[in-house]
Order: C-alpha cells, then structure tokens, then sequence
C-alpha cells in the first residue's frame, strides 16, 4: 500500500525541497519546450506577411503535420516515465535502455510517417480547404516536410530519454540553437531564395535533422557510459508499442478537436482560418510554456514512485498544480495587455487583424485552467496512469465535437464565427479535461 511504503521512506517531505526540484526541471525545460512553438511562431510570422491565402495555407499544411507529429507524443510521453522509474529504482542501466529503445521507435514510426505524408500531400489539404491556391500552398509545404519527420519523432523521443534522466538543460541548449538555426534558414528560402511557404518547410526540416543528429550523439554517449545497448531490440520495441497504444488513443482524442477547430474554420472563410491559425499558434506557445511544469512532474512522479516515496508524489502534485495555475494566471494577464496588439505580430492583412482581437481575450481568460490541466496531465503521464487518460480523455474531446458542429451549423462568419469557433475549444474542451482530471486526481488508485 502507499502509505506504508511510504513511511518507511519519506514521512516528511519538505516544500521547499520539492519546490527547488521542480524549478530546477521547469525552468530549462519552459526554453526547450518554447523553442518547439517558436518553431511555428516565426514561421507563421515570416509566411503572414506574403498575404492571407499563404498563412492559411500553412495554417492547414501545419496542422495535418501537427496532428501526425502529435499523435506520436506519446514517444515522449512513455519514455520519460520509464526512464525516470528505473532511475528512481537504481537501474540507471536500463533507464538508458529505455531511451534508447524509445529513440529506434521513434525513427521507425518517423519514417513510415514521411512516407505517407509524401504520397497524400496533393489530396490532404482538401480535407480542410476548398480554396485552390490554398490547397496548393499547403501541398508544397507538405512534401517538403516529409523529409523532416523522422528527425522530428527522433528528437521528441530523445527529449524523453533526457527528462527521464532529469535532465531538462541539454535540451534547452540543442532546442534553443535549433530554433536560431530554423528561423535563420527559413528567412533565407522564404525571402532570399523566394520560395514563400516551400522556403518554411525546407528551413523547418534542415533544423529538425540538426537535432536529431546532436540527440543521437548524447544517446550514444550516454549508453557506452552506462554499458547499455544500443541496438533496436524487438523485444523492448514491442513492450514500448504495448506501452504507447493507449498514450496513441489520448493523442488521437486531443488531435481529433484541434483539426475540428481547423475544419470549421475552414468553413467559414480564408480570413476567419488564417485567424485560427493565428489563436492556434499563440495557443501552443502558451501550451508549451505551461507544459514545463509538466514536464517536471512527469520526471519527478515517475522517479519518486520508482523509488516508492508516495508521500513525496502526492505533495509535488499539489506543488505542481498550484504553480501552474499561477503562471496560468500570469500569462492570463499578459495576453489581456495585449490582445489588441498581438495580432499585427502575425499578419498586415486587414481582414484577419479585425477577427484576432477578441479570440485573444477568450485566450487570456482561459489560461488558468490551461494551467490546471496540463499540470495533472503531467502528473498522471508520469504515473503511468495511461489507461484512465486514454479512455475518460475522449470525453471532452466528444462533447467539444458536438459544440464545434453546433457552431458549424449555424453557418456564422466573421468575428462571431472565429469567437465561438474559439470558445468552444479553450472554455468547452480545456474545462471538461479539467473536470476528469480533478476527479482522478483526488484518488490514490494512480499511484499504485
């Protein structure tokens, strides 16, 4: 049971000591994880001012590569927590073989997913845009982003690795060098090589093979260190997929809405997309920068149950949470300073800087429940607790549809149609994940 075990291990954790470990792994884990949004940032900055159709071309082409990228998060999402349970158990030995093992799958699935993105790169758009130039924009973007996919998957895998190890500062370093490395390649292909939205990806997929390429040298090192192979090993590439099926199902819940947002918006209008991808970007930014926090307990609640210290889990818990919410409510704060600001950052075109203002504030105002929920998502991914976020996770993502195709139906444009489009994902969706994480939360059955 828990709390005999944890008698006999911690009967007293301190606060502040816990408070000193989360910092120290959230802070150069809020850079790294940034970095990632930034990535999106500066090329939704540089394509926005080549006009509406070429940012809502990326608006679509990013988000048919981020729900693919996505749905393979859980490469970071399993790793971490078993790298960090065998370290908290003693076995520094396999937790870099688990790393390792993460990074061979994260290379496989990568390159199957290049693949595919190459062969469906001229129909795909469709399926969010009836926009023919649009279309053509995001199929460019597409193909040239297939090449960058399995490094992509490779360096979600290998951050995994190094969190589990908790390690949160190298990469912050290989993150922050690679975003300097994109948005300087992506401003030579966009504007000196001319190729708009193309020029993006090539610059996107020469960073990201950059990283995987410095990952790859730090896992190896780290595994001769350790005496650990570094062979695929089909045995621990099976128990991985086992692993990260039911993280895959999470993932395809959360994607599932974040396309719908895409899709509907597609409906109303090329103005009222480009402005999504807009809410969307910023969203992620916001997203990551709150997820550091997340990152942090995913790598202490998975160490300190290896090492049977559950006292210990249930404080950083609350520790976790409160943080998150209050930079939730700080980065609330700052969005609502800026909302009729921020749009101009993005984009020159009239069309879309009158939709932005109000989805920012809508923005803003969720923010401290943003911080909620990834807090404890954070805590259960590093519990293992995948099953229950797996399964009770396509509740809010049910009910959010049903809201989206009520907006849908009622064929808004302009403002209205972008404002509702957004409340029902930041209040609709982020408050019913708030409602089945609390519920989990309050229980013990997590930590066993």
């Amino acid at each position: 049971m828990p709390n005999t075990s944890d008698r006999e291990r911690s009967d007293a954790p301190d606060p502040r000591a816990i408070d000193r470990r989360i910092f120290a792994l959230a802070i150069p884990a809020l850079g790294a994880l940034v970095a990632e949004p930034l990535f999106l940032l500066a090329d939704t900055a540089m394509v926005g001012h080549l006009g509406a159709e070429a940012l809502a071309a990326l608006g679509v082409a990013s988000t048919i590569l981020q729900t693919l990228v996505g749905l393979c998060v859980f490469l970071a999402y399993t790793t971490t927590p078993r790298v960090a349970r065998r370290l908290g158990a003693g076995d520094a030995r396999g937790a870099v073989r688990a790393g390792v093992e993460g990074m061979w799958l994260g290379l496989g699935v990568g390159v199957l997913l290049g693949i595919l993105t190459a062969v469906t790169s001229s129909p795909a758009p469709f399926l969010l845009t009836s926009d023919p130039v649009v279309a053509s924009l995001a199929r460019n973007y597409l193909a040239a982003s297939a090449v960058g996919l399995p490094a992509m998957l490779l360096v979600i895998a290998a951050a995994g690795l190094l969190r589990g190890l908790q390690d949160t500062k190298t990469p912050l370093v290989v993150a922050g060098l690679g975003f300097l490395a994109n948005a300087a390649l992506n401003a030579v292909f966009i504007y000196g090589f001319g190729l708009g939205v193309l020029g993006s990806a090539i610059g996107t997929a020469i960073a990201q093979w950059a990283m995987a390429l410095v990952y790859v040298v730090i896992a190896v090192r780290a595994a001769r260190r350790e005496g650990a192979s570094l062979t695929p090993g089909v045995g621990g590439v099976r128990r991985a997929l086992v692993d990260s099926s039911l993280m895959l199902l999470r993932s395809v819940s959360l994607r599932a809405v974040l396309v719908a947002v895409v899709l509907v918006g597609g409906l109303a209008g090329v103005a009222e997309l480009a402005a999504l991808q807009v809410l969307l970007t910023t969203f992620s930014l916001l997203a990551f920068a709150l997820d550091a926090l997340a990152i942090a307990a995913q790598s202490m609640i998975g160490h300190d149950l290896g090492a049977g210290a559950f006292a210990t889990v249930r404080l950083t818990t609350k520790r976790v949470v409160r943080w998150s919410m209050l930079a939730g409510i700080l980065c609330g704060v700052v969005g609502l300073a800026l909302a009729n600001f921020a749009g101009g950052i993005f984009t020159s075109d009239a069309r879309v800087l009158e939709l932005l203002p109000l989805g920012f504030v809508v923005l803003a105002i969720s923010a401290p429940i943003a911080g909620f929920v990834f807090a404890l998502d954070g805590v259960l991914i590093g519990a293992g607790d995948v099953r229950y976020l797996a399964f009770w996770g396509t509740i809010p993502a049910l009910v959010t549809l049903a809201a989206l195709a009520a907006v849908a139906s009622a064929h808004l444009a302009g403002v209205a149609a972008v404002t509702w489009i957004w409340l029902g994902f930041t209040v609709v969706f982020l408050g019913a994940r708030g409602v089945v994480l609390g519920l989990r939360a309050r229980s013990d059955v997590w930590m066993q």
